[in-house]
């Protein structure tokens, strides 16, 4: 099992670091600046800074490591927000575009009935002339296969497109689709809240103080959700601060965000293609400055999707506690060129957390258990 530093050993590895003041405030549980934040962006001490990260990590669930048995659905890849780091969208026509009926998502569903789901993950692209009922009759057809899966479904770019064709406010349009069955809303199309690069790489979707407004009606109408900063292409990193913090403050005013996932920018495929990406090493420091920004959020994920398996079970020791689930058939990264599998099994994800020295908890979307490990780790050491 993986040993956590002494706090004694902490604030000398800390200050060896020049992070001393910083480490001086985790331990105390104080809030971090912006300055602070971008003091840990800016510092090559990227293992000080994983074992502060670490430290709250294990503050909030010890050695604790979240998974679901979870399906994707990308019902559809047809989009006109034309965002030049997506690989995914397609206008009608082109080849590879898609939109699945009601009976086809619903298909997708009773094709895992044999596996213990308990999650459907359905995002997908951002077209006008998808009528209102089609996305109630999706919600409904997915629980008319499975009645117990719980629906995470539907960006807040996703829903600003769905109020739009209702022709009512979102406050109206959330209890409708509460009552087909929405469960809880994901945390992508937040990409990163600087109007400088929205209008650089995404100018037709909506701005960072929208997807905000939009999570906060969705937590106000009484649904968690999660949320997401895109790294790792033109943003900078005073940038990524920002995004930060403007996140933890909505999380103040609504305490409605679960988990925050940052996601790895893929520019294969993308018109982006000429930007190299983040590396391994920048991917563990965003999981790390996340965790120790995001001082009231739960959760962070190392959504091994995105990265190497490797670097995920590396980020459980740099903030992470979740991996997220065994997913089947992504659509979106790996059209990006993510090279991950689209489907591991459970006993699979199980391996991976032990292999890393944590205790793997299935959990449901809500973070309820559902199964233990820490039995099996208790009698093991």
């Amino acid at each position: 099992m993986y040993a956590a530093r002494s706090e004694a050993s902490l604030m000398a590895m800390a200050r060896r670091a020049d992070l001393g003041t910083i480490a001086e405030k985790v331990l105390a549980k104080q809030r971090l600046s912006l300055e602070d934040g971008l003091r840990l962006y800016q510092t090559p001490a990227l293992h000080a800074l994983g074992a502060l990260a670490n430290h709250v990590r294990e503050r909030w669930h010890g050695w604790r490591t979240y998974f679901n048995v979870n399906q994707h659905v990308n019902y559809t890849n047809l989009c006109n927000k034309l965002c030049r780091f997506c690989a995914f969208q397609r206008l009608p026509g082109q080849a590879g575009a898609y939109w699945m009926s009601p009976e086809e998502v619903a298909a997708k569903i009773r094709a895992q009935l044999h596996n213990p789901v308990t999650e459907v993950h359905m995002v997908a692209g951002v077209w006008p002339k998808i009528p209102y009922a089609y996305y109630l009759d999706i919600l409904r057809a997915v629980k008319a296969v499975r009645p117990s899966i719980h629906i995470k479904a539907f960006t807040m770019v996703e829903l600003d497109q769905i109020a739009k064709v209702a022709g009512k406010p979102l406050e109206d349009v959330l209890p409708e689709l509460m009552q087909a069955g929405l469960g809880s809303v994901p945390g992508g199309g937040a990409e990163v809240f600087s109007e400088r690069v929205r209008q650089a790489t995404y100018h037709l979707k909506i701005s960072g103080a929208q997807w905000l407004a939009i999570a906060r009606k969705v937590h106000r109408a009484g649904l968690k959700s999660n949320c997401t900063m895109l790294h790792g292409h033109i943003e900078t990193a005073e940038e990524r601060v920002d995004h930060l913090d403007q996140l933890r403050r909505l999380q103040d005013e609504t305490g409605g965000f679960q988990t925050y996932i940052p996601l790895s920018f893929h520019p294969e495929n993308s018109e982006m293609s000429d930007v190299p990406g983040p590396t391994a090493l920048d991917e563990l420091r965003e999981i790390a400055v996340g965790r120790l920004m995001l001082d009231n959020i739960p959760h962070i994920k190392a959504y091994w999707i995105l990265m190497d398996v490797p670097v995920a079970q590396t980020a459980l020791d740099f903030g992470a506690d979740d991996v997220d689930g065994t997913v089947v058939e992504e659509k979106i990264y790996h059209d990006a060129g993510a090279t991950t599998p689209q489907h591991v099994e459970r006993e699979e994800l199980v391996r991976w957390i032990r292999a890393a020295g944590r205790i793997p908890i299935e959990r449901d979307t809500l973070y309820r258990v559902i199964w233990s490990g820490e039995a099996l780790a208790a009698t093991s050491t």
